[in-house]
């Protein structure tokens, strides 16, 4: 059940940052270079390493693995709101 959780947290976690990356926000113009490598597939990655470790972990049975992916998610879902809802 966790990992079915974080999955689709995940799935949820990529789509709010694709949007954010193609929002055009000018907050995005102040990442460093290597954020903004590769048109944000450095991001990308790191976003898919958070999940893939979380996944690992839940799946070795630590399971507050994933109530920690699941306020990261709430916390990257609130900032992207911000985002893109140019708030921020």
């Amino acid at each position: 059940m966790g990992l079915l959780f974080a999955f689709l947290l995940g799935i949820g976690n990529f789509a709010v940052h694709k949007a954010v990356l193609e929002s055009g926000h000018p907050l995005l113009g102040t990442v460093s270079w290597y954020g903004q490598s590769l048109g944000g597939r450095v991001s990308f990655g790191v976003e898919f390493l958070m999940l893939f470790g979380t996944m690992l972990m839940i799946a070795q049975g630590t399971a507050g693995w994933a109530w920690f992916y699941g306020a990261y998610s709430v916390m990257n879902a609130l900032a992207a709101w911000l985002i893109l809802s140019r708030r921020a």
